[in-house]
């Protein structure tokens, strides 16, 4: 009544901002120190430390992230320098650099995006493989 908006504009704000939420480092901005975060989390300036998240992780494409990247999924469309974990899907974009190592559940990279390192993917389904190989070779003996 008084902000101008009608009840559904106002529920679908009160409804959508509950279900999760995003942090933003915006462009133009340089932030040192490490991250951790339970909700999606944006980077359109510049980190120089460690990202920890429970959720997804955009690396938009002014976004400079020089260390470790550690979470569920992830966009990167901007240059990553570091080691980048994501137990889900990993989306490297068009515009997208990446130098260090990945490891993913999943691999999307484009074309144009630029990637130097090694990639590991299913990391998590392998290791009890290597574990039971060993031990049906304990049995054995």
């Amino acid at each position: 009544m008084f902000n101008g908006k009608s009840k559904s504009e106002a529920a679908a704000e009160v409804s959508g901002s509950t279900s999760s939420s995003t942090s933003l480092i915006g462009n133009g901005t340089t932030l040192k120190g490490d991250i951790s975060s339970n909700g999606d989390l944006r980077i359109d300036g510049k980190l120089i430390g460690n990202i920890h998240s429970t959720a997804k992780v955009v690396i938009g494409a002014n976004g400079v992230v020089e260390g470790d990247i550690h979470g569920v999924q992830a966009d990167i469309m901007g240059k990553v320098t570091g080691t980048i974990k994501v137990k889900e899907l990993l989306q490297l974009k068009a515009s997208g650099t990446v130098n260090g190592n990945i490891h993913a559940g999943k691999l999307q990279i484009e074309p144009a995006a630029t990637f130097n390192g090694a990639c590991h993917m299913g990391v998590e389904t392998a290791a009890p493989t290597m574990v039971n190989e060993k031990q049906k070779d304990t049995k054995a003996a």
